[in-house]
Formats: structure tokens, C-alpha cells, sequence
């Protein structure tokens, strides 16, 4: 139900290209937080406990040379601190549910791209140190084997290459009289299944359809990181945060 109902909000935006979308739905969401942070909190309070600290704070940089009232201070400090943390709290309670259900979505749309029709990409299965032997995989239904259905393991690790038409399959990994499976979509639309898919009790480790991770920001690196779109979520959504907060009024 909310797939859909998210489906008709934000898809139109993922045509505007990744970083659009995210900025766009960033703000949105950093709005939602902020207008329930203030609704939902006495502000007035908030003020007054903040302004308390700060004095305290104060006073406390005067009271070097007396321990004890330098102690009592800090307890008067953590006990309005521990007060403005509960009141903060409450507005969560709000919007937890929603914010996960938000970003379940833009986890299943944005992490990836989708494995396009007709173009190469790969599979691989992952495997315990010291693991050798021979792997095959089938598709139902089948789709084109760039390279051979039967694979030898090296490294750890085995590969195939494949292509094939829009659509749904199911990849069936044969090792050691064991089928493991796993679902694969072939798709133009901005959606994929889950890339990993984590095998236990088994030699056979991991087994991963190597979709290409979406980068929000390109090419652009932030001292070496290029943030996906949780890492490029968090940097807008502070800046709006900050923003929205001054703008607001907001302690």
C-alpha cells in the first residue's frame, strides 16, 4: 500500500535525475521533522532550559578554582540537559514511522540502478577462504550467458556475464548439491531487487547481481568518498535542517 502511494509521489521526481530528486525529497522531509519539532514541542520551555545551560556553562568557566561548586553546577547542567533531551524526544514519536517507511523506499529506488534490458552485466557468488570446485547457474527463464553456465571457483569467487529481456527471474546457483536461489529484475524503471543476498550455514558465502551504485553528487568526491544517497541525504538535510531551524526560530 505505502509502495504505491509512494510510487505516485516521488517516481515524477526521479525523472528530474538522482540529485534532484534526493535534494528535493531531502528538503521535504527536513520540513516535515522541523514542523513537527516545533508543533510538538513547548518552545518556550525549550528556550528558557537552553538559556539555563548556557548561563550555567557560563558560571561554570568562573568556579576553576572551587570544585564543589563547579560539580554542583555540572549536576544542574546534566539534570536541565537530560529535561531538554526528553522533550526533544517527543517529536519522534511522530515521525519515526514515517521517516522508515520513507527511506525503505528511497533505498529500493536510489541506492542502485536498475540491470537495463539488453546490456551486460554480471552475478557472482562469494565463498569461504580455502573453498574450490565447480559452480553453475541457471535463470528461469533464461536469459543470455555471456560467458559459461559452468564456472570454475578462483579466489573465493566465481562470475558470470550475462544479458537479457525486461523481466523477473530467478537465479538458482547449483554448488555442492545444493541450489541456492535468488530473484533478479531486468527492468527500465528506477527499481531492482535487493543486490546481495547473504547465504549461512554453507561454503557458499554471498550472492550478488553487480547492479551499479547511484552517486547523487557524480563525480564529485569528498575527500575521497563519493556519498550514495544516504551519504548525500544527510549532508542536504543538515543544511536545510539548519536553515529551516533559524528561519523557524527554533531551539
Amino acid at each position: 500500500m505505502f509502495e504505491n502511494i509512494l510510487d505516485s509521489i516521488f517516481n515524477p521526481l526521479l525523472d528530474l535525475g538522482f540529485f534532484w530528486a534526493i535534494l528535493i525529497i531531502s528538503f521535504l522531509i527536513t520540513l516535515f521533522i522541523t514542523v513537527v519539532y516545533k508543533f510538538a514541542t513547548d518552545q518556550d520551555l525549550m528556550k528558557k532550559l537552553k538559556a539555563e545551560m548556557k548561563f550555567l556553562q557560563k558560571e561554570m568557566k568562573l568556579l576553576k578554582n572551587n570544585p564543589k561548586k563547579a560539580m554542583a553546577h555540572q549536576k544542574k547542567i546534566m539534570e536541565k540537559n537530560m529535561q531538554y533531551m526528553k522533550h526533544s524526544f517527543k517529536p519522534t514519536l511522530y515521525t519515526f514511522i514515517p521517516i522508515i517507511i520513507i527511506f525503505g523506499w528511497l533505498n529500493s529506488h536510489m541506492a542502485f540502478l536498475p540491470i537495463q534490458p539488453n546490456s551486460e552485466f554480471e552475478i557472482s557468488t562469494e565463498f569461504k577462504q580455502g573453498t574450490f570446485g565447480d559452480i553453475s547457474l541457471e535463470i528461469i527463464p533464461e536469459l543470455m550467458f555471456i560467458s559459461s553456465e559452468k564456472q570454475t571457483i578462483d579466489n573465493n569467487v566465481a562470475t558470470w556475464k550475462l544479458k537479457g529481456e525486461t523481466g523477473e527471474y530467478q537465479i538458482n546457483i547449483l554448488f555442492d548439491n545444493r541450489n541456492y536461489e535468488k530473484d533478479l529484475l531486468i527492468t527500465n524503471e528506477n527499481t531492482y531487487k535487493k543486490p546481495e543476498k547473504i547465504i549461512k550455514d554453507s561454503e557458499l558465502e554471498k550472492i550478488i547481481i553487480h547492479n551499479e551504485k547511484v552517486r547523487p553528487l557524480g563525480n564529485i568526491s569528498l575527500f575521497g568518498w563519493k556519498p550514495g544517497w544516504l551519504g548525500t541525504y544527510i549532508l542536504l538535510s543538515l543544511v536545510f535542517s539548519f536553515s529551516l531551524r533559524k528561519l523557524m526560530n527554533i531551539s
